[in-house]
């Protein structure tokens, strides 16, 4: 059952948590438009991993409260809010799709707290020197960025308008983003399962409207309030080399400036793999994380 927090503000964080209680927590940032639902592996895997995994609804989403004119550095307060109600001291993150920006921001801002880090088809940041930002992105991304930075009026009806689309048709977003899709991707979302969970967490994030989309969309288009160049935290950067949702070339840009990071870049695998792919990720930020501890304490 969901449960809530509140942020130092006073907002409403709404979240959840699966697997094992005593596990290594890990908080898990959902992508773009999504929810503290969104697809994650079964308890048991979770379990056989020893992770307690913690999801929740970024400001504007599902139950939490809004918070005009966030940026993606906000999410790290929101995190360390939510790990304080739970008292947990140390966590990992991991972040997919728009999830992915805000797990930089919480590896950047907590590195007192986060022990490990994973970043699965993240955008780079939209001012990154040598970076043609659109170079690659399938057009209906495109739009809705250049919206984000040109024209927010137009930006807002759109989203609002797809929100009231995928209310009527969970699927709707998927359908509109067939034409787009590279095979590999209409691969991953055909899986029965996936759908299922995709269905649950698009309904879950906009269920009382399109806020936390339309701002994810601004926040993502404007400075970040951080530069990814400073993490000093273990970090997996992993990515699709045919993802036409968040270009490759975004994942070389953070890969070359990141020190610690671990690369993968599967050249077979586009945006929807990185979905089957977070069992396997969440081992590597178990051991990464204990890695870090067993480090820390001999020094």
């Amino acid at each position: 059952m969901a449960r809530a927090a509140l942020s130092r503000d006073e907002r409403e964080l709404v979240f959840n948590s699966w697997g094992d209680p005593q596990g290594h927590p890990v908080f898990l940032l959902h992508g773009t438009p999504g929810s503290h639902q969104g697809p994650r592996p079964r308890s048991m895997v979770l379990y056989q991993l020893g992770i307690h995994l913690i999801a929740y609804d970024r400001p504007g989403y599902g139950g939490s409260t809004r918070s005009p004119g966030r940026q993606v550095v906000d999410a790290a307060a929101d995190v360390e809010d939510i790990a304080d109600h739970l008292r947990i001291d140390e966590f990992s993150v991991v972040g997919r799709s728009g999830g992915g920006p805000h797990a930089l921001a919480c590896a950047t801002k907590l590195s007192h707290r986060v022990r490990s880090a994973a970043v699965l088809v993240s955008l780079a940041p939209p001012d990154a020197p040598g970076l043609d930002w659109f170079e690659g992105m399938t057009e209906s991304n495109v739009r809705e960025y250049r919206n984000a930075r040109e024209n927010l009026t137009l930006l807002k009806s759109t989203l609002v308008q797809n929100a009231d689309a995928m209310r009527a048709d969970p699927m709707a977003l998927l359908k509109n983003l067939d034409g787009e899709m590279p095979d590999v991707d209409r691969q991953v979302v055909a899986d029965a399962g996936i759908r299922r969970m995709l269905h649950k967490n698009f309904m879950a994030g906009i269920k009382e409207g399109a806020d936390g989309w339309i701002d994810d969309a601004v926040a993502f288009s404007i400075p970040w309030g951080f530069d990814p160049t400073e993490i000093t935290v273990p970090t997996l950067l992993w990515h699709g080399e045919d993802d036409v949702f968040s270009p490759v070339e975004h994942f070389r840009w953070l890969a070359r400036r990141i020190p610690r990071a671990t690369v993968v870049l599967e050249p077979s695998a586009a945006h929807f793999a990185a979905v089957p792919v977070l069992p396997k990720v969440l081992g590597w930020l178990r051991e990464q994380a204990r890695a870090d501890a067993a480090a820390t304490t001999t020094a």
